[in-house]
């Protein structure tokens, strides 16, 4: 783990789809790091998101949360995130200002771009699950509550996969079947559904907030993402 004195700083990404600003977040010292895209659920780029940037941050990654609603009305954002996700999960607006998010990142001189994860929630979740479908770069994803991408034998070509879903929430069955077809398709995965957890039970500001599954869930990400970005 590195010290507790992290850079972080706002960035503007350029994208074929639009502006997508970010929060980046450096561990200190220096030399080049494994990184981590965070996705935000659908309150946007916020406190809560910034957080567990900083949280990656300080066990050594550089972590960059992405704001894919930036300089956009929240409300039109989400209408053509769903409709583009139900009609074309691997190549609509929000995973494509994710591709151009990666590609910047790529080029920070203090990231190593051939190691790196995404980590999302709800949204973000299913974005995540996605993204991996359509972008070999991705070596290892953490969706937390999310939906799954159509079609679901896309994920046959995704990265491993860590996966947290709560059992009280309409993403449980999602993540069974995610569970299924990668098991199918031979990718590494560890899902895992918590019992008597909600939606969004990761955020700790929110109402359905569970210290009891954010904590495990936390902890299998990490042990994940060490295995795989070699932290």
């Amino acid at each position: 783990m590195t010290g507790t004195e992290l850079h972080n700083e706002r960035v503007a990404l350029n994208s074929a789809t639009g502006k997508v600003n970010g929060y980046l977040v450096l561990p200190s010292g220096a030399g080049t790091f494994p990184a981590v895209v965070v996705i935000h659920e659908a309150y946007g780029l916020n406190d809560n998101m910034r957080d567990i940037a900083q949280r990656f941050a300080r066990e050594g990654y550089a972590a960059l949360a992405v704001d894919l609603f930036a300089g956009r009305n929240q409300v039109v954002c989400m209408f053509r995130y769903f409709a583009g996700s139900v009609l074309n999960s691997l190549n609509h607006s929000g995973i494509s200002g994710l591709k151009d998010s990666l590609s910047w990142l790529e080029k920070h001189p203090q990231v190593d771009g051939a190691r790196v994860g995404a980590i999302g929630f709800c949204l973000g979740g299913g974005f995540a699950i996605a993204w991996a479908s359509a972008d070999p770069r991705l070596k290892v994803i953490a969706p937390f509550y999310g939906m799954n991408p159509r079609p679901l034998d896309a994920v046959a070509r995704s990265c491993p996969v860590v996966g947290s879903y709560p059992e009280n929430d309409f993403t449980k069955g999602a993540g069974q079947k995610l569970e299924a077809k990668l098991s199918e398709h031979h990718i590494e995965h560890d899902i895992k559904t918590y019992p008597e957890a909600k939606h969004s039970f990761f955020n700790d500001r929110g109402p359905n907030f569970n210290a009891t599954a954010a904590e495990d869930s936390w902890t299998r990400t990490l042990a994940f993402f060490k295995q795989h970005l070699q932290v």
